[in-house]
């Protein structure tokens, strides 16, 4: 399907759905042989460094990443760049960019990476597609009747409920949860070989990490949140990269809105999370990048990492953002 010539390094993100994605795009390359990699773990952006090794590359791939602009031109210069996203982002120049939602598409209609290669690349559906956008949307895709037509469809046709299909989507995620950017890289080449859900069940190092994580989300969540202004603020002091899932556990739980802030992942930033069921976060996403802080997320969450000095200034212009647009 792809027809490249020279090296290839394929960039994709550390969760189900961009892990998936390398999956696919390594298939499609048949024998070709690919390097995978991923930023470090909570970043999404690239350094000089990161970018000079790309650019050793002649064609990169990038999956479900909405890298800053000047990274993915700066590549560019030295490299075929193709960026299958689905993340709010404005259309990059010079590069073949294929998201939908950047041009103008409803993220509804593309909730995960994995659905915008099948629809560009006509690809079946089956497991690792649909493994992308239940690990994004999670129960939420419930609420989204063409979607989830299409994941009861397949539980009827292969015998497995939803919560079966969850258990896969937590044991890929582990990896990068319990901070294992080597197993995140390695992951798109497992999941090349994995056909059904079995394989995934046998990857005796994803159930330990799930086990562990496990253990690490009861005593967090067994602590309520706080409340401030109608919003549930819950923070969080941890190495591990469960930001976005305290953050949903919290917001799909209650279906109220929720902000989490973590202070423990970096050495000198914060990550800030939110989710809303009613609140649409485009325009606090963009104003976070006027910000110059490193954000993205999509109508219904904002990632963000902050300079510790001015995460309480965020926090707060967060929590007054919800309370304006509910």
């Amino acid at each position: 399907m792809f027809e490249l010539d020279g090296s290839i390094l394929i960039i994709h993100h550390w969760d189900t759905d961009g892990v998936c994605s390398g999956a696919l795009i390594l298939e499609q390359l048949g024998e070709r042989k690919a390097e995978t990699w991923t930023p470090p773990l909570g970043t999404f952006y690239l350094t000089d460094e990161h970018i000079e090794y790309a650019r050793g590359f002649d064609n990169v791939i990038i999956c479900d990443m909405a890298l800053p602009a000047g990274n993915v031109k700066a590549i560019a210069e030295s490299a075929n760049v193709i960026m299958f996203d689905h993340h709010h982002q404005d259309p990059i120049d010079g590069i073949t960019h294929i998201n939908p939602v950047a041009h103008g598409a409803s993220g509804d209609d593309y909730p995960s990476n994995t659905w915008v290669m099948k629809e560009h690349l006509g690809l079946p559906l089956r497991l690792h597609v649909l493994l992308g956008f239940i690990g994004d949307r999670e129960q939420k895709i419930k609420d989204n009747p063409p979607f989830w037509r299409r994941i009861q469809e397949y539980m009827t046709q292969n015998g497995v409920t939803f919560e079966d299909l969850l258990e896969l989507v937590y044991l890929i995620d582990s990896s990068y949860k319990v901070g294992d950017r080597d197993s995140v890289t390695e992951a798109p080449h497992l999941l090349r070989e994995y056909k059904t859900r079995e394989d995934i069940l046998g990857n005796g190092k994803w159930k330990a990490n799930l086990e562990n994580l496990e253990k690490k989300m009861d005593r967090v969540l067994s602590e309520p949140p706080e409340e401030v202004d109608g919003v549930q603020l819950k923070r969080l002091d941890t190495p591990y990269a469960i930001i976005s899932q305290v953050t949903r556990r919290l917001a799909w739980g209650t279906g109220r809105d929720t902000v989490v802030v973590n202070t423990g992942f970096f050495e000198d930033q914060d990550q800030l999370y939110s989710r809303s069921s009613i609140v649409d976060y485009h325009d606090l996403i963009t104003k976070a990048k006027a910000y110059g802080f490193n954000a993205g997320g999509k109508k219904d969450v904002i990632g963000a990492i902050i300079p510790k000095s001015e995460t309480e200034n965020f926090l707060e212009e967060t929590i007054e953002y919800i309370k304006k647009n509910r």
